[in-house]
């Protein structure tokens, strides 16, 4: 039977489970956490603005990227590289994939291309404080195909 990892995360809590087939469960592989994602921006960020603008006039300076985005982008590599990591170990053969809309949007783009062609669900929900028993009747449907 094909071993088919479901990854359940927000932006500081992921979990990877394994499922070996219909009736099995689900095994946790791993946790992973990143508690700088859920701090606040203020707390992220060590000194303030810099100036900018002529002659000494303007406002400060914002940044492109909210420090909060920017650790949900780097827990989210952290994730893509466990699963790249997965799949070049032939640990999986298909993928579920288990997170809130923004965080989802950002999983996309930080999974590479053969990881991503085993991702045979999205569910855009946040199920990362579901039980193992809970979790795998409401994913059901994808689990057992």
């Amino acid at each position: 039977m094909a071993i088919t990892w479901i990854l359940v995360a927000n932006a500081s809590l992921a979990k990877l489970y394994a499922n070996l087939g219909p009736n099995k469960g689900l095994t946790l592989v791993k946790e992973l956490i990143h508690p700088e994602s859920r701090q606040k921006n203020s707390e992220l960020v060590t000194d303030r603005s810099g100036a900018m603008g002529a002659n000494g006039g303007g406002g400060s300076m914002q940044p492109q990227t909210l420090p909060k985005q920017h650790e949900a982008r780097v827990f989210a590599q952290e994730i893509a590289q466990a699963l790249y990591q997965g799949r070049a170990a032939n640990a999986f053969k298909r993928a579920i994939l288990v997170a809130p809309p923004a965080f989802m949007g950002i999983l996309n783009t930080v999974i590479d291309g053969p990881t991503a062609q085993l991702i045979s669900d999205r569910f855009e929900k946040d199920y990362t404080k579901t039980t193992e028993p809970e979790l795998s009747q409401r994913l059901a449907s994808a689990i057992y195909l």
